[in-house]
């Protein structure tokens, strides 16, 4: 969520019109994230996130804005994608892909404990199953392929060590993706980069309060269960090296599985998941590290960090 593209406010108020949202009072850049535009649009109507999207296209964009409409609609929190009169959701800013959502109430918990990690846990699942009848496909951009396109673009700027080590995992992946065990995994949409910064909580009698997911611009239909570890890989580890915490892992299954019981190939395969998911982020962030854009607000992520994650979870494996 980077700020490539520059937007005035005559360009935000231009879009509020069409969308018939009033007069802009407001328009500020965000901050953190590295694949679109995003600014928060304060209008007479209330506030909105406006994204203009630097990598995916006119064609790519329905399945996410509809995926999130079709969430919306079964009373999964998520940002509702604001439509013009004629029901148009995806739009156009300076000849770029543009869409504009409503912005959710809170805000993200960075230090999440036992309570957050059940509450993401059960609504995660909750989604997975309100996704099911969700009409439009388009796959994981970011999977398996991808991996195996954008490793070699990476490799010559990684140690020897380092290098062994993605050889050898992507060699497993690709083995392990060809598994009767993997084929049998259940699949729909997923959000697929489901981390602590893209969940935002409120406060309700003291309590937090889940109050919703939002930036689904990687989602893609995939295993729920790779949704399900990306997950875990960021909200019950231990941050500094990238160790399971026991607890909030325990905390986000139970209340998962309470939801939508894991099948017997997702017990099976949920190790080599959690080492699926730490390589995708490992992979994603060595390239933007090594090969970045420019952007106005641009603080590309430590790729170090997936890496330590990635070992841990090669060494001790998570069972079922």
């Amino acid at each position: 969520m980077a700020v490539y593209t520059k937007v005035s406010l005559k360009e935000a108020q231009a879009l509020a019109r069409q969308l018939d949202l009033g007069e802009v009072s407001a328009l500020r850049g965000i901050e953190g994230g590295i694949e679109n535009t995003n600014y928060f649009v304060t209008t007479e109507s209330g506030e909105f996130v406006l994204t203009l999207f630097e990598r995916l296209s006119f064609e790519q964009l329905p399945f996410y804005l509809h995926l999130m409409k079709h969430l919306a609609q079964r009373g999964i929190p998520v940002p509702d994608p604001v439509a013009t009169k004629t029901g148009n959701i995806l739009h156009t800013v300076k000849k770029k892909p543009a869409s504009v959502v409503s912005k959710l109430r809170g805000k993200s918990e960075l230090a999440p404990g036992v309570q957050h990690c059940a509450a993401v846990g059960d609504m995660l699942a909750r989604m997975h199953l309100a996704g099911r009848d969700f009409d439009m496909a388009q796959p994981n951009l970011r999977g398996l392929p991808w991996w195996n396109e954008t490793a070699p673009v990476v490799m010559p700027h990684l140690e020897p060590a380092q290098a062994q080590l993605l050889q050898s995992e992507l060699a497993y992946q690709n083995h392990i993706a060809e598994s009767s065990a993997y084929v049998a995994l259940p699949r729909g949409p997923i959000h697929a980069d489901l981390f602590r910064d893209n969940v935002m909580f409120d406060t309700l009698d003291g309590s937090p309060q889940l109050s919703g997911f939002f930036d689904f611009y990687f989602a893609g239909i995939d295993t729920w269960l790779f949704d399900l570890a990306v997950c875990l890989n960021d909200w019950c580890i231990d941050l500094a090296s990238g160790a399971n915490d026991a607890a909030r892992c325990q905390a986000f299954l139970d209340a998962y599985c309470a939801v939508r019981p894991l099948a017997a190939a997702e017990r099976q395969l949920l190790p080599a998941m959690l080492r699926a998911g730490a390589l995708r982020f490992w992979i994603s962030r060595l390239w933007d590290w090594h090969l970045p854009r420019e952007a106005a607000m641009l603080k590309p992520h430590d790729p170090g960090h997936f890496e330590r994650v990635l070992r841990e979870r090669v060494a001790h494996p998570i069972t079922l």
